[in-house]
């Protein structure tokens, strides 16, 4: 995600060294001390001169975070929604293999992208519910179905006891040849790992390479 910091707490009146890691629903800091904050808890946030003062629960913590301090407290007041953490933007077509969930749909409407048959082709995003390691089978033709830039969301149960792994999942990705990017929570009870066509495999699409050298060639500037 971006966000971890060597950084100094201050709590409680004592500091303590170690590593700051804002994660999707809690600060964690590892050092001296071991302390995790949910964001649900945080009452104010603000920064001064480099620092983040955060209270929660009636304390006070402060973390030296340096030129960081202010994006983590946009973080921390502002999370991301769920569409922004899948990347779903207007304009975008999306279309969602074995998944149920209305709330996605209206995500998609919301953001002005628009919600394809699951056939398509030139796609910016897939949406694949994969429920036992027999439906990661089923990746096989989907990475042919996305644009050269277009991102597969491998939506899984997550937690011990889960019947793929993360080990299952990304195989299986490496088998129709994508690769690993990301991976964010999609609810309390599943996550979503982001798959991409590597950067080396993929190709501009010839019919809109071709339309902009069309109109490169016929711009009033070409013919000056």
């Amino acid at each position: 995600m971006g966000y971890d910091c060597v950084s100094t707490l201050t709590i409680d009146g004592r500091s303590f060294r170690g590593t700051a890691v804002l994660e999707q629903k809690e600060l964690v800091f590892r050092g001296d001390l071991r302390l995790s904050i949910p964001l649900s808890l945080v009452e104010e946030v603000h920064v001064r001169e480099g620092d983040l003062f955060l209270t929660f629960g009636g304390r006070r913590a402060v973390l030296t975070l340096g030129a960081d301090a202010a994006k983590w407290a946009g973080r921390i007041s502002h999370p991301p929604s769920r569409a922004e953490k899948l990347g779903i933007k207007s304009g975008m077509r999306i279309a969602l293999i074995g998944l149920d969930d209305p709330a996605l749909l209206d995500e998609i409407e919301s953001t002005g992208a628009s919600l394809v048959g699951a056939a398509s082709k030139a796609l910016d995003l897939i949406f694949f519910a994969a429920r036992t390691p027999r439906d990661l089978e089923r990746l096989t033709p989907l990475p042919a179905r996305l644009k050269p830039s277009g991102a597969l969301w491998l939506v899984r149960a997550k937690g011990r006891g889960a019947p793929i792994t993360e080990a299952e999942s990304m195989a299986a990705g490496k088998r129709v040849g994508l690769v690993d990017v990301k991976v964010v929570s999609y609810s309390d009870t599943h996550s979503a790992e982001k798959y991409v066509i590597p950067a080396a495999k993929r190709r501009s699409d010839p019919p809109a390479a071709a339309a902009r050298r069309t109109a490169r060639a016929t711009s009033p500037a070409s013919r000056k």
